[in-house]
C-alpha cells in the first residue's frame, strides 16, 4: 500500500465508529480526513479546535475558502448551520466535556493508553497545543496513526517521548488494525486482511492481546 492508501484506510475505518448526534474533534493531520468518510446515514457535529462547530468535508480544488480552516491550516467547508467562535470559546466546550469523542494522530502510544504525540526531544515544536485539552475533555479517545514510522514501533510497552497525557486512550486505528486498549493490554479487534496477526505483532512493541472474536477489518 502506498501513503494514501494506508491514510484513506484508517480514515475510513475510523469514520465508522462515529454515531448519530456525536460531537467529534478532528486533530491535525491524518484524523482531518476523517469528515470525507463520516457515512451518510450519520449526523455528527465535527469541531474544529480553532473555533467551528459543523465543520464538513474537504473543498474541491478552487473552492477553497480562506476564512474556513481547521487547526492545521488546512482549508475545510463550514455545513448549513454552522457557528464559528474565538479559540477561547472553542475550549470551554472541550473542557466543559461537551466532546463525545475526540481522534487525534500518535507519535508513541502504550498498553496502559498512555500518548505522546507533541514533540520530539530535540526538535522544534510550537508546543503542546489543544492535544492535552481533548484528551482528557472528551469522553471517548480514537487515534487514527499509521501502525509503524518505517521501522520504528510506535504502539509500545511504554511511551518514551514525553506524554501529552497519560491514560486516556480508548482505540487505536491503523492501517494493520483495530486495537482497544483494556485494563488486560492491547486487544486486536481487527485485523487487515493483507496482513496476518504474527506480521502485526512483529510491528507491535507491546505483547497484543488477540480477541477470540478477532474480525477482518472493514475496509
Amino acid at each position: 500500500m502506498d501513503k494514501n492508501q494506508i491514510r484513506e484506510i484508517i480514515a475510513r475505518r475510523v469514520a465508522q465508529e462515529l454515531h448519530d448526534g456525536d460531537v467529534v474533534n478532528l486533530g491535525i493531520g491524518l484524523p482531518t480526513l476523517v469528515a470525507n468518510y463520516v457515512p451518510e446515514h450519520v449526523h455528527v457535529t465535527l469541531q474544529s479546535e480553532n473555533g467551528l462547530l459543523g465543520m464538513g468535508e474537504s473543498p474541491e480544488p478552487g473552492k477553497e475558502n480562506p476564512e474556513f480552516t481547521n487547526a492545521g491550516g488546512g482549508f475545510i467547508t463550514a455545513l448549513p448551520g454552522a457557528s464559528t467562535f474565538n479559540t477561547a470559546m472553542s475550549f470551554t466546550i472541550i473542557r466543559g466535556g461537551h466532546v463525545d469523542v475526540t481522534i487525534l494522530g500518535a507519535l508513541q502510544v502504550d498498553e496502559k493508553g498512555n500518548l505522546a504525540n507533541w514533540m520530539i526531544p530535540g526538535k522544534k515544536t510550537p508546543g503542546v497545543g489543544g492535544a492535552m485539552d481533548l484528551l482528557v475533555g472528551a469522553r471517548k479517545v480514537i487515534l487514527a496513526m499509521e501502525h509503524t514510522a518505517g521501522d520504528t514501533k510506535k504502539i509500545l510497552k511504554e511511551c518514551t517521548l514525553p506524554l501529552t497525557a497519560a491514560g486516556q486512550v480508548n482505540l487505536v486505528i491503523t492501517e494493520m488494525g483495530v486495537m482497544e486498549i483494556t485494563e488486560k493490554g492491547i486487544v486486536l479487534k481487527e485485523i487487515h486482511p493483507e496482513f496476518s496477526v504474527e506480521q502485526v505483532q512483529a510491528a507491535t512493541e507491546a505483547t497484543l492481546v488477540i480477541s477470540p472474536d478477532l474480525k477482518q477489518m472493514s475496509v
